[in-house]
């Protein structure tokens, strides 16, 4: 018989299914198969053989607890055990019967194996393993440091058989290089399949305070930074997510840290639509708005108006009433506060607010409510080279200068005046008012009395001359 020939009856056996392809498969092999069927507990496998192949059900649930397939599948299973007519199939090695025998399989093909964490110990765990008690260094339980041992007692895992010595009493094991494993195949695929701006559903693995991990493929995780969580600044990442969590991310970049090592940056927010196309429209200048502080800074504070939508406080537009030096001792992130609508600018996506002009200006009508000669009760402000700066009322402060001090000194030195500190309360007369330059100037109440005085003088005087005339006419008559 020719080669060709050959061949031919080869591939006619083959096809035929007459060749026996049963003793290809032995335990340990990895199998990809077909669901064919699906009873109550058990799934069954076209293995490429005359004997299907079985797995149960029970082992193949996803984190959920759910079975997530169904007929039509197709699944990657190992070999576990082969009878005349049966191929038992299972994600990992294990089970009651399993031993020493399937371990040696286990570590020379490379099959992940079920352990369970029974304790910790000095630098690990120890796992029990097909029936084997194994150690497991605590830097090969996971990809990430465990900040928490004690946690992982009691939780059943696959690991990898890294080495077996002296008969089986010293086995160690790893869950590290499994996972590693797993994810470098799971981002080959994450690779060929996803591309920048896809929308994916993950699960959230952690929380931190600078984000959330969200896992969108087997072992593979990516970051959704706290500024990704949110159009809203005002949010904390415990707020926004909880481990075990199913959310929608969008997949914004992918980085090779190299030694197996990726960074995955995603994001929440970006799934849903931006504010600022939906409510930035509809702002307006000289709207009254109640916002939350989100952060402060020299020049002013941040306040967010709507979830995702914040403006700038100018320092000067902080308060008519006073002068503010330092943002920060006047509010904090979290206060919320009434703000104007100054300025808009869409496409900058900046807002100019105002916290002064939602509070009211002070002096706006205070031409209304002081008039010159009116005796007011203010406090000391503080004091200046110049003069007393005078505080009527919140906001509004006058000056008494210090020409009028010393005036009011030499005319009565217990007047006191050149003696006020600050927060003294005091008497004072209103000399003069200009609401345009925001300047009220004041005097002494004494000058009130002068000024009194002042205006009676004339008819003094007349009736002195009257006097005089009266005198000198007497003594003109004296002298007759």
């Amino acid at each position: 018989m020719s080669g060709e020939q050959m061949e031919k009856s080869f591939a006619e056996l083959f096809e035929s299914g007459e060749m026996d392809l049963e003793t290809d498969l032995q335990v340990g092999d990895r199998v990809r198969g077909e669901i064919i069927a699906l009873g109550d507990d058990l799934v069954y496998l076209d293995t490429g053989t005359k004997t299907d192949g079985v797995a149960e059900k029970q082992e193949l649930l996803d984190k959920q607890g759910v079975f997530p397939y169904t007929i039509g599948d197709s699944i990657e299973l190992f070999v576990v055990s082969r009878k005349q007519n049966e191929i038992r199939l299972a994600p990992s090695m294990g089970g009651k019967a399993a031993g020493m025998e399937q371990l040696e399989q286990a570590r020379q093909k490379r099959i992940p194996a079920e352990g369970k964490i029974k304790e910790t110990c000095k630098g690990g765990f120890r796992v029990r393993v097909m029936n084997q008690t194994a150690f497991c260094p605590l830097s090969q339980i996971d990809i990430r440091p465990v900040e928490d041992p004690e946690s992982l007692v009691g939780a059943t895992y696959r690991f990898l058989v890294s080495r077996i010595e002296e008969n089986g009493r010293n086995i160690v094991v790893s869950r590290r290089d499994l996972l590693e494993k797993e994810q470098a195949e799971s981002l080959e695929t994450f690779q060929s399949q996803v591309q920048p701006g896809d929308i994916l559903q993950g699960t959230v693995t952690r929380v931190e305070p600078y984000g959330a991990f969200v896992e969108v493929a087997p072992g593979l995780e990516g970051l959704v930074h706290v500024s990704e969580l949110d159009w809203s600044r005002s949010v904390r990442p415990e707020e926004k997510a909880a481990a075990g969590d199913s959310v929608a991310v969008k997949f914004l970049s992918l980085e090779d840290q190299g030694k197996g090592k990726v960074r995955m940056e995603l994001s929440m927010k970006q799934t849903r639509a931006d504010p600022w196309d939906e409510v930035g429209p509809k702002l307006e200048a000289g709207q009254v708005l109640t916002g939350t502080v989100t952060r402060t800074a020299k020049f002013g504070v941040f306040v967010e108006i709507s979830p995702g939508i914040e403006g700038l406080v100018h320092i000067s537009e902080m308060s008519y009433r006073k002068r503010v030096h330092k943002p920060e001792d006047e509010v904090s992130s979290g206060d919320q506060v009434q703000v104007v609508i100054k300025e808009v600018d869409l496409e900058s996506r900046r807002i100019s607010l105002s916290m002064r002009d939602a509070e009211g200006d002070p002096w706006q009508d205070v031409a209304e409510r002081y008039t010159k000669g009116q005796l007011v009760q203010g406090v000391v402000e503080k004091r200046e080279r110049f003069g007393l700066f005078i505080r009527l009322e919140s906001g509004v402060v006058g000056l008494l200068p210090v020409s009028k001090i010393e005036r009011a000194a030499k005319e009565d030195p217990k007047a006191g005046f050149d003696k006020l500190n600050p927060e003294d309360s005091v008497q004072l007369m209103i000399e003069s008012i200009d609401a345009d330059k925001r300047r009220i100037s004041l005097a002494p109440p004494a000058e009130a009395q002068s000024e009194e005085w002042k205006s009676y003088k004339p008819r003094e005087e007349q009736l002195g001359s009257l006097g005089e005339k009266l005198k000198q006419a007497l003594k003109d008559k004296e002298k007759r």
